[in-house]
């Protein structure tokens, strides 16, 4: 396959890629993404489309901005349907993917908006938070927050990028990485 997003439900973005992708490492089996984006974004958009390029299959679905519990409903049935082998969160889908009933999947946070929607106010161990220090939408501040609240080192918060949209080649590489790292799990 291409990397192209394949024939899905209108409001509904899915891709597949081969199996075997590049890495900073090599060559590494294909893993699955929910990727749930954030409010007046799209399905398909640079950071989906930047995961799906290098390999892996993405499930990004088309999620309602003003009812953050509707988004909820089907951010959970798409988990519940594939199953993925981590969940992003870009934004307000950082807060959905935080109130997910996910178990042990890893989460990958980029930017989270968990002050402005949901209740959720912590995260499960070995979360990942990306945030940019200057972004002007979220306050680096609330990712400190959080790390804070939910007991996970300060290596969890990486700072990277130089605005909310985390879309430059830089960005782009660690969450590749972040999402990498936490489906490997920790080094022996």
């Amino acid at each position: 396959m291409t990397g192209l997003p394949d024939k899905a439900p209108q409001g509904f973005s899915r891709w597949r890629a081969r199996t075997a992708r590049p890495t900073a490492a090599g060559y590494n089996d294909s893993m699955k993404v929910l990727f749930l984006h954030g409010w007046q974004s799209v399905p398909g958009g640079v950071k989906p489309s930047y995961l799906a390029q290098h390999g892996h299959e993405v499930i990004n679905p088309k999620l309602p901005d003003e009812d953050f519990e509707e988004a909820l409903r089907i951010a959970q049935v798409e988990f519940d349907r594939h199953r993925p082998d981590v969940v992003v969160g870009s934004s307000r889908g950082g807060a959905l993917a935080m109130s997910l009933d996910c178990g042990d999947t890893p989460l990958v946070l980029l930017y989270p908006a968990w002050k402005k929607h949901g209740s959720a106010r912590t995260v499960k161990p070995g979360t990942v938070i990306l945030h940019a220090r200057c972004d002007d939408v979220v306050p680096f501040a609330d990712s400190e927050e959080l790390v804070k609240n939910s007991g996970l080192p300060v290596s969890a918060l990486v700072e990277v990028g130089d605005d909310h949209r985390l879309a430059d080649p830089e960005p782009l590489r660690k969450t590749l990485e972040a999402c990498e790292g936490v489906t490997r799990g920790p080094s022996p």
